[in-house]
């Protein structure tokens, strides 16, 4: 029997934690002005295009600020999973691009301050985002992410604030389960004309899943100015650092079953008993990331230049669970991955308004420039008998990534009608410097180029009811990691083409009332040379171009306001995604891995009249998913999560105190929150806690 394409028990489920309310973005605060779609401010109601804005309050409150996955669980057509693994990353995917990365987050193009966080070649760090100084955030998905170029399947934009105002000191704690704790220290304010934003933070915990105990630390450092007349300089830094985050890998059906929270035993472990792959190799990652950019604006009259800049390091070096027998060929590059990157780029962009045929016409010339440049080396991982150590050197290169991207959007508003286009012409090269010639010589280099056209159109039917449509060609480059191994045994992948797709969308966004808006979008995306997993041995992962694939969804977005300060939220997807084409094992019709059939979530709460007090109850609900391409494995089963929050606050002088107490999966449900898409050894499947707790308080004093 054909899995249903929207499971009817989540809607009802969500309709019943709703109050069965329909509605959308938060009319009852002032609209949210957004910048990702055409480069020129609108409220969300009047673009074309499906984008959300997360807010400060839902970001900063009754939260860790840890992972961005928190903030992120009430946008339609995003699905960022936490993987209890901070060696890995956030597991991120907008209408199912990225969903298959191993770590880290591709297919998702990643923008803090408008400074990419994102590198040249598609692969970006979520971790990166400063949530604890977070404004908003906002989520485009469907053909208008196209504009940004390469891996642009969706866009995640986050802005921190400007320091305003008189000086402000805020301290903020908070501790967990399992051993959870942070500690954010930040200060803010605006003198002599000179706003300043500085934040530093520690967090630590010892780790749901077994062998998952890390250390993070963040700092943030923000100016903004203005020159002269007309002009706005803004300059921000930021640091992140973990040593020695312990990496809990993936783990069979039966481990997972046996005990959520264990490790995969190592059948070869010549100890009694047999110690996990990740306790054995002592699996880990250590990351050390700065970074800095700056961003002048100049206006003239309704026109405006923007230029930004910014260049930064990232050293990381990670030890993996892979046998001294796997590593015995000359082609293997060890276990050990080592590398240095120092990138930058730049933003030139000029906004010119003028009137054409009775309307107003709005239109951005720009260029973005990137570069990386990997100082790259491997290490086998052991030492005679001992693992988990540096070993002989297997590997040592230079990659280096260049894109350079031109690109053009223009608007035109008259009346009820608004017409938006835009153009990109992307070129990403990507060059190998072998200097380890005993497994072969893998130098040499390969471009990629493509345009991304972008048209869409919105009708106002009435004050109360906007309609739209949109359509864009994108594509995604390999990554450098997808690049690294050929599936014959060979070296550097010099073979894989980018995967091109097709986008298509239409919706409707309208103000049903005063407080209750509804969003709602229905697409269709299309793919060819769809990159995929080929083989993932040893070690060593490569990939291939596979046939079409097709996505066919609907989103729905809704939020309201009521008396009694009471109010209700959902968000609801439904995606189709297969290979609409067979190859190799893969059968027609067989479903994308990575990618839930649907996804919901719902959200009831209330504050007393003087916002002094608050409290909610929170559903996740997500349908099944698949490990890999032919669906041939064992599925990571559908689940329905119920949390809850409860938070107040007081103010007395200068001081302004919050409290809040979040209990997350009251019913102590135990499922799989994430999957390692193609593992060969089929260790898939990443556990999700069961019933878990948090509290948090701050302060902060305002001179």
């Amino acid at each position: 029997m054909k899995q249903a394409f929207f499971p009817l028990n989540a809607v009802a489920a969500l309709f019943a934690l709703s109050g069965g309310a329909i509605a959308a973005d938060d009319a009852a605060r002032p609209a949210e002005v957004v910048v990702s779609a055409t480069r020129v401010g609108h409220t969300v109601f009047d673009m074309p295009a499906a984008i959300d804005v997360v807010d400060a309050e839902r970001i900063r409150d009754s939260q860790a600020r840890v992972n961005a996955s928190e903030a992120l669980a009430a946008v339609p057509g995003l699905v960022a999973q936490n993987r209890q693994n901070y060696a890995q990353d956030l597991q991120i995917s907008s209408r199912g691009f990225g969903a298959r990365s191993a770590f880290g987050v591709r297919g998702v193009h990643l923008i803090a301050d408008g400074i990419p966080a994102s590198m040249p070649d598609g692969q970006g760090q979520a971790a990166t985002f400063n949530l604890d100084m977070a404004e908003r955030i906002e989520v485009l998905r469907g053909p208008f992410s196209a504009i940004y170029g390469n891996h642009s399947g969706g866009v995640i934009q986050m802005f921190t604030r400007d320091g305003e105002g008189a000086p402000t000191v805020e301290t903020a704690l908070s501790a967990g389960s399992y051993g959870s704790r942070k500690a954010d220290l930040n200060a803010q304010g605006k003198q002599a004309g000179v706003g300043y934003v500085l934040d530093a933070s520690r967090f630590e915990t010892d780790g749901y899943r077994a062998h998952s105990a890390a250390t993070r630390d963040q700092a943030l450092a923000k100016l903004t100015l203005a020159p002269m007349a007309g002009a706005r300089l803004t300059i921000v830094a930021n640091a992140l650092r973990q040593d020695d985050t312990q990496d809990a890998l993936g783990v069979t059906w039966a481990t997972y079953l046996r005990d959520p929270r264990a490790g995969e035993i190592d059948a070869t472990d010549t100890q009694n008993p047999k110690r996990t792959l990740a306790d054995r190799y002592n699996t880990r990652k250590s990351i050390d990331h700065q970074q800095i950019g700056a961003s002048w604006e100049q206006r003239f009259g309704d026109d405006r230049l923007r230029m930004t800049a910014w260049g930064g390091n990232r050293g990381v070096i990670q030890y993996q669970a892979f046998s001294k027998a796997f590593q015995a060929p000359a082609t293997h590059s060890g276990g050990v991955v080592d590398f240095d990157r120092d990138f930058h780029g730049a933003d030139l962009n000029w906004l010119h308004t003028s009137e054409l045929a009775g309307g107003r016409l709005s239109t951005t010339v720009g260029l973005e420039y990137g570069r990386s440049s990997d100082a790259r080396r491997g290490y086998e991982n052991f030492i005679g008998p001992q693992f988990g150590v540096k070993g002989a050197l297997r590997r040592d290169e230079n990659d280096k990534v260049t894109s350079l991207d031109p690109y053009v959007q223009t608007e035109w508003q008259s009346g009820a009608w608004m017409v938006s286009a835009g153009l990109r012409h992307s070129s990403v090269k990507i060059s190998v410097d072998d200097r380890f010639l005993g497994n072969g010589n893998d130098s040499g280099s390969l471009e990629y180029s493509h345009t991304t056209p972008v048209l869409g159109l919105l009708y106002r039917l009435s004050p109360a009811l906007n309609v739209y449509a949109s359509a864009a060609r994108g594509f995604e480059t390999p990554t450098l990691n997808e690049l690294f191994y050929s599936g014959t045994g060979g070296g550097f992948n010099f073979r894989l083409q980018a995967a091109q797709s097709t986008h298509l969308e239409t919706g409707i966004k309208a103000r049903l009332s005063e407080g209750t808006r509804i969003n709602a979008a229905v697409f269709q995306v299309r793919t060819r040379d769809e990159l995929v997993v080929d083989s993932s041995a040893g070690g060593r992962t490569s990939y291939r171009n596979a046939g079409s694939t097709l996505r066919q969804g609907m989103e729905l977005s809704l939020d309201t306001a009521w008396s009694h300060g009471l109010s209700a939220r959902a968000a609801l997807t439904g995606l189709r995604a297969v290979y609409d084409h067979g190859f190799g094992a893969v059968a027609e019709g067989s479903r994308l891995p990575g990618i839930p059939n649907a996804n919901a979530y719902g959200e009831l709460a209330w504050k007393d009249s003087a916002n002094r007090y608050g409290a909610a109850l929170e559903a996740v609900a997500s349908s099944r998913i698949y490990a890999e391409d032919a669906n041939a494995d064992k599925a990571a089963p559908g689940y329905g999560v119920i949390n809850a929050r409860v938070n107040a606050n007081q103010q007395w002088r200068g001081w302004r105190f919050k409290q809040f107490v979040r209990l997350n999966n009251l019913l102590d449900k135990q499922y799989v929150g994430s999957l390692i898409v193609g593992d060969t050894n089929k260790r898939y499947y990443e556990a999700a806690p069961g019933r878990n707790w948090l509290i948090g308080a701050s302060a902060q004093y305002q001179f």
